[in-house]
């Protein structure tokens, strides 16, 4: 009974790792990377449509991004699409492909995007700890409930602190591993 709390908690966390993987792909750290524009919506014959849904994204350079809509007519939403977008690039459409060329990042900027990317592993952590907190009362309801003994609690209760300090570990892995990226861009 325990230990579907303990995988249960685990799975959890793995999802939470998994957020912040995706949004650490969006933050852009000089290079060109095609999660840059998976946030972006078109608005194509009235709906918004995910831009990867409409175009390929391809990097021809390390710091350009090639986007090759299927349909020819939707380049100037697409355009419009990015312009609208938070990522702060002014795309270049030549009539047939925009072109979303990465700036290189100035000083200042990279120390900003680090704290971004602190600020993102701390809210990572935070999504880790409640998932702990859920899985220990799950834990102490089933102690109370008689399903579990005292000593299975603890036993337990130690694995969900040892699952929840490796996906700590992990974050804090990711969020170096960005910061470097940034830094040394």
């Amino acid at each position: 009974m325990g230990n579907e709390a303990i995988d249960k908690a685990r799975s959890n966390m793995d999802k939470s790792i998994a957020v912040y993987q995706k949004e650490l792909g969006g933050i852009r750290a000089g290079v060109a990377n095609a999660s840059l524009l998976d946030g972006i919506n078109v608005e194509y014959y009235g709906s918004p449509t995910p831009l990867n849904q409409m175009a390929s994204i391809s990097i021809p350079e390390a710091r350009v991004l090639m986007i090759t809509p299927y349909d020819k007519s939707s380049l100037d939403d697409i355009e419009h699409a990015i312009l609208a977008s938070d990522i702060g690039i002014t795309p270049a459409n030549d009539g047939t492909v925009i072109r979303v060329v990465i700036p290189q990042l100035t000083g200042e900027r990279r120390q900003e995007i680090a704290k971004q990317v602190g600020k993102l592993a701390e809210q990572a952590k935070i999504a880790v700890r409640n998932v702990r907190r859920e899985a220990m009362d799950s834990l102490k309801r089933q102690q109370k409930d008689g399903d579990i003994t005292e000593d299975e609690q603890r036993g337990l209760e130690k694995k969900v602190q040892k699952v929840t300090d490796d996906a700590t570990k992990r974050i804090d892995e990711l969020a170096d591993e960005k910061s470097k990226e940034i830094t040394q861009a």
